[in-house]
């Protein structure tokens, strides 16, 4: 089922998740709209307060742009994290992100190149993942979400202070 995604500046985006601890058909549900939400929204992440619930569940789906039908999503390549740790971070890179809770808002954001988590996955299995990259920055950005942050606020003072004056006529005239 696709869920109602809340924008910015929404103060349940502010709220920090808590931990998950029945791997149960509820959880499975959540992952579930999770998915179809962030399908139909054309995003390549979630968290679950993304969708107003403050669990700590995220779920990640990169793009296959090389697919014959153009940019595909197969629901079993999507890594559903729950209660993630991060173990190691390294480097350090700059990407443009985006987010789902922000629409139409791009900006270069750094953050490390290199992560190792821990996590769970929907039956409650222990599991780890180490990359770098693009995963490595949509891991970080969710997670972050989970903390009750979100990428707009690791802009500079005078990038964070365009985007808001920029947001705020753009909320304005959506009115």
């Amino acid at each position: 089922m696709i869920r109602r995604v809340v924008i910015y500046p929404d103060k349940r985006l502010k709220e920090i998740s808590k931990e998950v601890k029945s791997f149960d058909s509820e959880l499975h549900k959540l992952l579930d709209d999770m998915y179809d939400t962030m399908i139909d929204k054309r995003g390549v992440g979630l968290a679950a307060i993304q969708i107003g619930e403050a669990r700590r569940a995220l779920i990640i789906n990169i793009p296959i742009e090389s697919a014959p039908e153009g940019r595909e999503q197969p629901k079993e390549n999507t890594l559903e994290i729950i209660n993630p740790k991060i173990v190691e971070k390294r480097g350090s890179q700059k990407f443009q992100e985006g987010c789902l809770s922000v629409p139409g808002f791009y900006e270069d954001v750094e953050r490390a190149e290199y992560i190792s988590i821990e996590y769970y996955d929907r039956y409650g299995d222990r599991k780890s993942l180490s990359d770098s990259g693009f995963l490595a920055v949509a891991i970080q950005h969710e997670m972050d979400h989970l903390d009750g942050k979100i990428f707009v606020e690791k802009l500079s003072f005078i990038k964070r202070k365009k985007f808001e004056k920029e947001w705020k006529k753009r909320l304005k005239s959506n009115l």
